[in-house]
């Protein structure tokens, strides 16, 4: 559990953006679309967390592309979209609290100094102001769906990096998931079908409940169809490569709902 701030002080200032942003709230299609590394922004009290700027452009602070792809696709399905804005690198959104990978020290190769010696305090502040907010959004939503009986398949979105410890991955997309893998292997199995498209199947990683949070606590508790879509970033870093993913999801989606909310 992660404990309140006890102190006064705040993390963000009154005039910085709070965690979520929230798109077509009341959206009629069945699918919702989350995104928790949308953001690659840092509070202006964390200094940067002692990083020059342009390490934030780089994967370590966000998923590159995924928020574009995200929005455009809630947008052709007309569906909810919720994004988190804050760097992964402030805490990130899908790890559980008391994981070590919810706030780095390290991230790849680099050292990230404001994440070094944080009290207890700092991490409750962290969680109460970002982490927390974020979730009871989608908690929210998703209790509303329920109680007004609409369908809810959830897609988590996600990108990956083309080279990771200079391992390269040779995937254009991934659908990970952990227990349940109906959507996972449906959504899988209509990219194959398309030409020269490498899927892969929880690659490059695998969800899991000690390293994931969004898809055990939203899709696997709940038991919504889920998956978490992983895309290559040089794929989508450019509009026009996430208005191409955008399409291509928003042609494949909708074929696979029927049979799984039935």
């Amino acid at each position: 559990m992660t404990s309140e701030p006890k102190s006064g002080l705040r993390l963000l200032a009154p005039e910085e953006p709070g965690a979520v942003q929230v798109e077509r709230a009341s959206g009629g299609s069945p699918f919702l679309l989350i995104c928790d590394h949308a953001g690659s922004r840092i509070p202006r009290s964390l200094a940067l967390l002692g990083l020059p700027s342009a390490e934030l452009e780089r994967h370590i602070a966000w998923d590159i592309g995924a928020a574009a792809v995200a929005l455009r696709l809630g947008e052709l399905l007309g569906a909810t979209v919720i994004l988190q804005r804050y760097s992964r690198l402030v805490i990130d959104c899908n790890r559980p609290p008391s994981s070590p990978q919810s706030i780095v020290t390290v991230s790849e190769r680099t050292s990230i100094p404001g994440n070094e010696h944080l009290t207890a305090e700092d991490r409750a502040r962290r969680h109460a102001e970002i982490f927390a907010p974020y979730h009871a959004r989608i908690a929210a939503q998703l209790d509303r769906r329920q109680r007004q009986g609409q369908p809810t398949l959830l897609l988590a979105m996600h990108s990956f990096t083309p080279v990771f410890l200079d391992a390269t991955r040779a995937w254009h997309v991934g659908m990970l998931y952990n227990r349940d893998a109906r959507l996972a292997h449906a959504l899988g199995a209509a990219l194959r079908a398309e030409p020269e498209l490498v899927v892969g199947d929880n690659q490059p990683y695998a969800v899991s409940d000690a390293t994931d949070y969004a898809i055990p606590e939203y899709g696997e508790r709940r038991g919504l169809p889920h998956v978490e879509i992983e895309i290559r970033q040089d794929l989508i870093a450019a509009e026009s490569g996430a208005e191409r993913w955008a399409l291509l999801l928003a042609r494949l989606l909708p074929p696979l709902v029927e049979p799984l909310i039935t």
